[in-house]
């Protein structure tokens, strides 16, 4: 049984045939070719992976953390002095960029340097939201 919000997404998908902005007249028609057309573009997997890309994007200390990263390789004691955090935090946020390939490190005795990965995409990242070089 369709709900109200069904309803009303059939109502509205109607009066914008109805106004003849779209080519089709047959409702059920055109609203199976949108899904079809929804269903080839979600590749699961690959919205998966760039859905947890932006999220780890989306959090104030990764993003300076990548933008310290970004100038210059630094260790976690480094990270933490410049980001005012605690060790458990700051290795936190690396593990996500990690994870991500954002970063990687590079063991030197007992010290692990962390530097970005992708340079040309986290410049084109930080192009994309407009952060001054």
């Amino acid at each position: 049984m369709p709900t109200a919000r069904t309803i009303r997404r059939s109502e509205r998908l109607e009066r914008l045939l109805c106004s003849n902005l779209r080519p089709s007249e047959d409702l059920v028609a055109y609203a199976a070719e949108l899904k079809t057309i929804a269903n080839q573009l979600a590749d699961e997997e690959l919205i998966d992976t760039k859905t947890r890309l932006l999220k780890s994007l989306a959090n104030e200390t990764r993003l300076k953390m990548l933008r310290l990263l970004n100038e210059r390789e630094m260790c976690v004691c480094e990270l933490t002095v410049a980001l005012d955090l605690t060790q458990p935090t700051a290795s936190h946020h690396l593990n996500i960029l990690e994870n991500m390939k954002l970063i990687r490190d590079r063991k030197e005795g007992k010290w692990v340097f962390y530097s970005v990965s992708k340079p040309k995409l986290v410049q084109s990242l930080f192009n994309f939201l407009e952060f001054p070089e």
